[in-house]
């Protein structure tokens, strides 16, 4: 039954048509019939269908047929990698010793660069840490190496060791890397405009000394894998020097905040005003502290603000303590977190002894408290927070 209708319903779509032709006054009538438009459309599907499938087969064919040549140029890879290798220790066993050992200087500078608390870590044994996949190309090879050639065992293991050593400072280095970029988001800064701003910043700075170029091979090139961790080494100093540039100590202690960030009562003319900074409140002669690390941009008088100090943390950052009683700073003057640079007063536009602190970044203000309230804890967290097994392998 379900058949018969479904037949109904097609002959419904096909119902039988006439044509008609005119040719040298005659008239020729021609019936279509719902069986030949249904044979016809069925055709045009079936040539339809038979075309994609052919066409699909041939991308298939042609998609493994890509895949199977990378496939074997990458297994080509390997063993012209492993012959190579075999090739330079008969060859020349001087020059491989040179070699290894201008790695091994290499190596000893990029430790040197390291932060005191990751030197801990790159201390480990790094065959711990090193993929499984990367380790045993690594030892094959070097068996491969000692089998053919035994006096040159010892340098095929040093070889992998050396290797093995990169790829783990590589992945210490690059966590340390990801966590500076996530604690300058956390604070609600760029790290590509950060680390841009550093680079500026020490291009313009005088800069000299002899050429003392790093290599690891006898003809001056970099082996690619070492040259990755020196890169990121460098990267590492730049976001190092960004981070401690922000502020992360509180300019006074012992004090009370009397006026917060933005819009206010102006305490003169009790109208609306915008307040650019934090108002502590304390006794004259309080130690103001430095917030970060710096130079010390100017010290003098403003108007509004009386006696001020103002600190350049570089990457754009700056910041500015105000209504001094005394400057305990000199403009020019590097500082640390911490150092004592004035004391607070009540000068300038001031109604009693209070220290007004600024955070300005690219000249404008921003509000300093989540600098004070969470970037002590933001910063200490990524130099405690040892990588874990996870955070390597990543």
């Amino acid at each position: 039954m379900n058949a018969g209708r479904l037949w109904d319903r097609l002959r419904s779509c096909f119902p039988d048509r006439e044509l008609f032709m005119r040719s040298r006054g005659q008239v020729r009538f021609i019936t279509l019939t719902s069986r030949v438009q249904m044979a016809a459309v069925g055709a045009v599907a079936a040539l339809l269908l038979a075309w994609i499938i052919s066409i699909s087969v041939m991308a298939f064919n042609q998609y493994r047929a890509q895949h199977d040549i990378v496939a074997l140029a990458e297994r080509e890879t390997e063993v012209a990698t492993a012959e190579k290798s075999v090739a330079t220790y008969r060859d020349d066993l001087h020059n491989l010793a040179d070699d290894l050992e201008r790695r091994q200087v290499f190596l000893e500078e990029m430790v040197d660069m390291l932060p005191d608390d990751l030197r801990k870590e790159a201390a480990q044994t790094p065959a711990a840490t090193a993929t499984p996949a990367s380790d045993q190309t690594l030892l094959e090879t070097a068996n491969k190496v000692s089998a053919a050639i035994p006096e040159a065992a010892s340098f095929a293991q040093l070889d992998r060791r050396q290797i093995a050593f990169v790829d783990h400072l590589t992945r210490i280095v690059d966590q340390r890397n990801r966590q500076a970029e996530a604690a300058m988001r956390a604070l609600g800064l760029n790290p590509k405009i950060m680390a841009a701003a550093t680079r500026s910043a020490k291009g313009r700075m005088a800069q000299g000394g002899p050429l003392e170029s790093l290599s690891t091979s006898s003809d001056g090139s970099v082996d690619p894998r070492f040259e990755r961790l020196g890169l990121g080494l460098a990267r590492l100093a730049i976001y190092e020097q960004a981070l401690a540039g922000i502020p992360q100590v509180m300019p006074v202690t012992n004090v009370s905040i009397s006026s917060g960030f933005g819009y206010r009562h102006d305490p003169f003319t009790r109208g609306g005003a915008m307040h650019k900074g934090i108002d502590f409140r304390g006794a004259i002669g309080t130690p103001i502290h430095a917030a970060a690390r710096g130079v010390v941009s100017f010290v003098g008088r403003r108007s509004g603000y009386g006696k001020v100090v103002e600190i350049n943390h570089g990457n754009g950052l700056m910041t500015r303590y105000a209504h001094m009683s005394a400057w305990k700073a000199k403009a020019g003057q590097k500082v640390k977190a911490g150092d004592i640079i004035g004391a607070m007063g009540s000068t300038g536009r001031s109604t009693g002894s209070h220290l007004h602190f600024e955070v300005r970044i690219n000249n404008r203000a921003v509000n300093p408290r989540p600098f004070l309230e969470s970037a002590p804890h933001v910063l200490e967290e990524i130099r405690t927070k040892q990588p874990t097994a996870s955070h390597i392998a990543e």
